[in-house]
């Protein structure tokens, strides 16, 4: 397995990139907020060689509009991931559904995942439906462990000092390889 973070406003522009192979990094939430430091934080990631990942916290209301805010802050580059961050109970199955099929079809060269905790997962979930992919973040002290049965490809396991995944991957080329579909 291989080892990333995610990082949004709350971490510096140039958090520290030593020993990672992957950074999601925060863009969007709702329609209205833009993480500021976004552009900055890819910087340091391209700089570093990093495999990137871009996410949008969802809030309930229209998908459509959402991901359109999302995707039009992003330049993409061939290898990004982008990512729903499903996390406010007020948004439901069919909605976080939504969202990630239309970012599929709107970008259907890029790899569109699903981030959510265990219990999301476990109690909120009822279609299994994860895109191309299920990031779940556990913090069981189980690395790599996340504690379901649903195949999944990153696992956050802990938020101290930053939150810190690892990637279902033998190397950083393998997972370049996966998000270039």
């Amino acid at each position: 397995m291989i080892k990333g973070v995610d990082v949004s406003s709350y971490q510096p522009s140039d958090y520290s990139t030593k020993g990672l192979d992957f950074v999601f990094i925060k863009i969007t939430e709702g329609t209205s907020y833009t993480n500021p430091k976004w552009v900055d934080q890819r910087q340091t990631a391209r700089d570093a060689d990093l495999v990137t990942g871009f996410y949008h916290f969802a809030r309930s209301g229209s998908m459509k509009a959402q991901a359109d805010y999302f995707m039009s802050k992003i330049n993409l580059v061939r290898g990004d991931m982008l990512v729903l961050d499903w996390e406010d109970s007020a948004v439901s199955n069919s909605e976080k559904d939504s969202w990630i099929e239309y970012v599929q079809k709107e970008r259907p060269n890029t790899r569109v995942l699903l981030y959510c905790n265990t219990n999301f997962w476990l109690n909120h979930d009822t279609t299994s439906f994860a895109g191309d992919g299920l990031w779940i973040a556990h913090y069981n002290g189980k690395p790599g462990k996340p504690g379901i049965e649903h195949p999944w490809r990153f696992h956050q396991y802990t938020d101290d000092p930053i939150d810190t995944n690892l990637a279902k991957f033998d190397s950083r080329s393998e997972l370049r390889d996966w998000t270039r579909k």
